[in-house]
């Protein structure tokens, strides 16, 4: 049986002035779980002389004031009024459409709802706010998408947008993640993984021919460690075989898929490669994890890898880690991980623009690359 607001507040008046709960239950058809709840909801929350207003009506209040003054910040943020033409209304409400609710935003200019959904509608190809908006939210799916492993799907990015106050449903994320490629985790996940490990794709592409034509034709990296007090610090390296340059480099205290990223990342932004790339390691597990020869597709880089047990295949990069050592750190005693960093980076400064090397003519990597870039 269902009882208006009106009865139940009588049915709690009966019982607060006495009346038993049970004769209440067996009067009204109602369980005693039922009749706590009403009285709950239906106590006196506001006090005043004249009268008093339940819980339920007190949260309708509050629930209106909320409107009322969502409705007053759109009235002092759009540049018309009330009695302004439609389509000046339209345009007003359009900049603000995603910021507040339809219904605040309508009733606030007077706008029928169906009116501003076909205006939307009608405008969403060729309305740039649209494009920016749609670009705004591609970038927060991708920052989402890597920074929880990029295994989230549209719905679960979707939560973490409404969390942070984006209102935007679960198809128009899923639509722009279609758009930019990305996919959570499959059931195929595994097969997946397989088909990247098979033998056969980890080619040796170098065979140990170390020479190149040109920059940023093929680059050779690897990782060293050093132990500095009580913990270990690895640096990792990347050398464009053409000149034997450091192109990029990063210290971390793990030897970690993230290390590998990140230096490769630092060295693409700063070469920018226009010819299709080489990139030669180790068979480590960082390089060859997933997620780098991820990153590696992405840049239409081909991967080469020294054969198992030969670190010959990786000369170049092994040559370097070896000069580092005796050059710089088996000569000084760094006092902080900050200390190592700098002196690291000044020896790798000397060795791209000072440090004449034998393979180069006892030219610098720097001056090899100008002359190339001279036609010399």
């Amino acid at each position: 049986m269902t009882y208006t607001d009106q009865e139940k507040t009588d049915i709690i008046a009966q019982y607060r002035q006495g009346k038993p709960i049970q004769e209440l239950c067996a009067e009204y058809s109602v369980c005693v779980r039922t009749i706590y709840r009403w009285a709950k909801l239906y106590c006196p929350a506001v006090p005043d002389e004249r009268r008093t207003c339940t819980v339920k009506e007190y949260d309708a209040l509050l629930h209106k004031v909320s409107k009322l003054e969502n409705m007053v910040a759109v009235l002092q943020t759009v540049g018309c009024t009330v009695h302004a033409p439609l389509k000046e209304r339209l345009t007003e409400l359009e900049l603000l459409y995603g910021q507040y609710d339809v219904h605040t935003l309508c009733e606030a200019l007077n706008v029928p709802r169906g009116t501003f959904y076909n205006h939307i509608l009608r405008n969403k190809r060729s309305n740039a706010w649209f494009e920016k908006r749609r670009e705004e939210y591609r970038i927060l799916i991708q920052k989402i998408f890597d920074e929880y492993r990029q295994v989230l799907g549209a719905e679960k990015i979707r939560t973490i947008l409404v969390q942070h106050g984006h209102q935007v449903s679960t198809e128009y994320v899923a639509k722009l993640m279609r758009e930019m490629g990305l996919a959570s985790i499959r059931s195929t996940a595994k097969q997946d993984y397989m088909k990247l490990h098979e033998p056969e794709k980890k080619r040796n592409i170098l065979q140990q021919q170390f020479q190149a034509d040109k920059p940023n034709q093929i680059w050779v990296s690897d990782v060293t460690c050093f132990k500095l007090g009580e913990f270990y610090l690895y640096t990792c390296v990347i050398l464009d075989l053409f000149s034997r340059k450091i192109v990029a480099y990063k210290v971390s205290r793990k030897n970690s898929t993230q290390l590998i990223t990140s230096t490769f990342k630092m060295a693409w932004a700063q070469r920018n490669p226009e010819t299709k790339l080489i990139f030669h390691s180790d068979r480590g597990a960082q390089y060859t994890s997933h997620r780098f020869k991820q990153l590696l597709h992405e840049h239409a880089v081909v991967q080469s890898f020294s054969n198992s047990g030969r670190p010959h295949d990786n000369a170049v990069a092994e040559s370097f880690f070896a000069t580092l050592k005796k050059e710089e750190l088996y000569r000084k005693d760094y006092t902080s991980e900050t200390d190592f960093k700098r002196c690291l980076a000044s020896y790798i400064e000397f060795y791209n623009t000072q440090r004449p090397h034998r393979t180069l003519k006892n030219r610098t990597p720097c001056q090899v690359e100008e002359l190339f870039m001279n036609g010399k």
